[in-house]
């Protein structure tokens, strides 16, 4: 069964699902009406007839409580089911291209001036991390962020692929952790529980332990004196006691309860999402390792979150009227504090472990998701020796596969450069990103959008997407040299340098451009990169290098048909040969 099918079928049976408990939900509230009423009737009755006892009260009361629990839990299925049923909505929308603005954009990870990830829509509305990303927690989002804005290595891409060989198939898994908690969206966020959780406890001196326990005690003690002998002194004195313990301790306190409060958005989604994990069987020896780690603790995560949960509940419950009117003599928010700092002292040292292994995992998840959806796109083939990238129907994952055109593409050998001339909209930037963006999805670990893809690890690194900065005072040339810089800086990284240079030094003259094009190609071929260089100025297309062939010429036709550019957007071998600029300015009515 295809994907496509499968995931049709799966959101039939769920759409299904919701329709029925809704009708069955509908009549759970109708129940619950009737039954209010039968509770007011039997009041009126109990209250006018002395022949009718209050106990018949008893009976509505246990029905209308039986039936408002029901009615919850129909409500929860039902909401699990309506979020099923949006999990494969969207996952049907990826495969038929229609997921654009349905995903996490993830644009707090679009670092200022990295070397590819503007270049190459990483971040954003119609982005990568928005096609790839399934994540339910922030950690999830942050390690698949980072695998694509930094390439890994060699081993860890092969652990990465057996991993998600094996996830590719775990639908289920992947629908349960879809569905957990409240709602659809991404919850739980990682910075503040780590660092809450390896905060020193404050409230270790032996005292305070002991105040906790005895003047409650005492507090009972004196309230139950006062209650019978009305003698209120004893009382008033403990809890004047209690006050000055807690004016003590009101700035260590604070400092706890607000961490704890803080901690987490959503620790019941974080519980639930390790739950699930803990169920599943992986058969991979990386993935079992994984939840060796996960597991490595005396309790598991998910209970002693769950536990954490709890702690937050209580402490959240000091503002209720009732808590608070007993909480000073039971000095409540003291005790919350200690349970607080008890399981910090016994968890706190592992969780950020935890959140690291279920963010690899989660990260594991989204790339598993895009393969099953994508069963046609392989996993690279890596090779040893000098850099090369050989790519047969090499495509753009972002393009939408009914327009997209897909060019083999081939740096390897003696080749090291491929200079790309073209006219504008021809093609030209697309094929750099296409290049990149299959190179960064490799480098991660996941699957690429061609026939075949044979390539040595590399680093990419572009000048694509260069503007001029108002803002920071710099030119387009200046910011464009700027990013050359960086380029050549990433030649010392233990992978080679792909590099993808987009209308090469067009903010200068053309003398200044060739020269500079030879002497910046040069040296990143020398350096040992490969990459392309794109231009409409064929003038750079017999720079040096072409003679030797390490720099190879390919380019993109186009024509004019009734006025109207024209582009088939295919890759082809040698110099352009027409250019139709001119007859374009002509055709829509400039005097030239």
């Amino acid at each position: 069964m295809s994907p496509t099918e499968e995931y049709t079928q799966r959101l039939g049976a769920r759409e299904a699902q919701v329709a029925r408990l809704e009708k069955i939900h509908v009549r759970i509230a109708n129940v619950r009406l009737l039954l209010a009423l039968s509770l007011a009737v039997t009041g009126w009755l109990a209250l006018q007839s002395q022949w009718f006892s209050p106990w018949w009260l008893l009976i509505p009361i246990a029905a209308f409580i039986g039936a408002a629990m029901y009615h919850l839990e129909i409500g929860r299925a039902r909401s699990a089911a309506q979020r099923a049923a949006r999990f494969y909505k969207r996952g049907l929308a990826r495969i038929e291209d229609r997921w654009i603005g349905s995903g996490q954009h993830g644009e707090r990870f679009d670092v200022p001036h990295h070397v590819y990830a503007s270049d190459l829509d990483l971040f954003g509305k119609g982005s990568l991390f928005e096609l790839l990303s399934t994540a339910r927690t922030r950690m999830g989002e942050e390690a698949l962020a980072q695998w694509l804005l930094a390439p890994a290595g060699l081993a860890e891409i092969q652990i990465r692929h057996a991993c998600i060989e094996e996830l590719r198939d775990r639908l289920d898994l992947r629908e349960d952790l879809a569905v957990l908690g409240e709602d659809s969206e991404v919850g739980v966020h990682p910075q503040a529980l780590p660092q809450w959780a390896e905060t020193p406890n404050e409230l270790t001196q032996y005292w305070i332990l002991t105040a906790a326990l005895l003047l409650p005690v005492l507090a009972a003690a004196t309230a139950t004196i006062w209650a019978i002998s009305g003698f209120a002194s004893p009382f008033l004195a403990i809890l004047l006691m209690e006050a000055g313990v807690a004016y003590l301790l009101r700035k260590p306190l604070n400092r706890i309860l607000y961490g704890t409060e803080n901690a987490f958005d959503n620790l019941k989604l974080l519980a639930a999402l390790l739950t699930r994990l803990e169920r599943e069987r992986f058969r991979s020896p990386q993935l079992q390792a994984l939840m060796r780690e996960l597991l490595s603790h005396e309790l598991k995560p998910s209970q002693a979150i769950a536990r954490l949960s709890r702690i937050v509940n209580y402490t959240e419950s000091r503002r209720n009227p009732i808590v608070a009117v007993f909480g000073v003599p039971m000095m409540y928010v003291v005790h919350c504090a200690l349970a607080a700092e008890r399981w910090r002292g016994k968890h706190g040292k592992a969780v950020r472990a935890w959140l690291k292994v279920l963010g690899e995992i989660e990260s594991l998840m989204s790339i598993a998701s895009y393969s099953y959806e994508h069963p046609e796109d392989p996993f690279p083939q890596f090779v040893a020796g000098p850099a090369c990238f050989e790519g047969e129907a090499l495509g753009h994952p972002l393009i939408a596969a009914a327009s997209c055109v897909r060019n083999d593409v081939a740096i390897s050998g003696k080749r090291k450069v491929l200079l790309v001339s073209g006219s504008n909209m021809s093609g030209k930037s697309t094929l750099l990103r296409s290049v990149g963006i299959n190179t960064v999805l490799a480098m991660a670990g996941a699957p690429v959008r061609a026939r075949r893809l044979r390539m040595t690890p590399l680093q990419v690194g572009a000048s694509i997407r260069i503007n001029d900065s108002l803002h920071e005072g710099s030119s387009r040339f200046y910011a464009e040299i700027t990013r050359l810089r960086q380029l050549y800086d990433l030649q010392d990284r233990a992978a080679p340098l792909l590099f993808l240079l987009d209308e090469l030094l067009q903010g200068t003259n053309s003398t200044d451009r060739r020269i500079g094009a030879e002497g910046v190609v040069g040296a990143f071929v020398t350096g040992g990169a490969i990459g392309l260089v794109s231009t409409h100025d064929l003038a750079l297309t017999d720079i040096a290098g072409s003679a030797s062939g390490a720099l190879h010429n390919v380019h993109f036709q186009d024509e004019i048909v009734d006025g109207r550019m024209k582009f088939d957007f295919r890759l082809q071998e040698g110099i352009v040969t027409k250019s139709n600029g001119i007859e374009l300015m002509r055709s829509i009515g400039l005097k030239v």
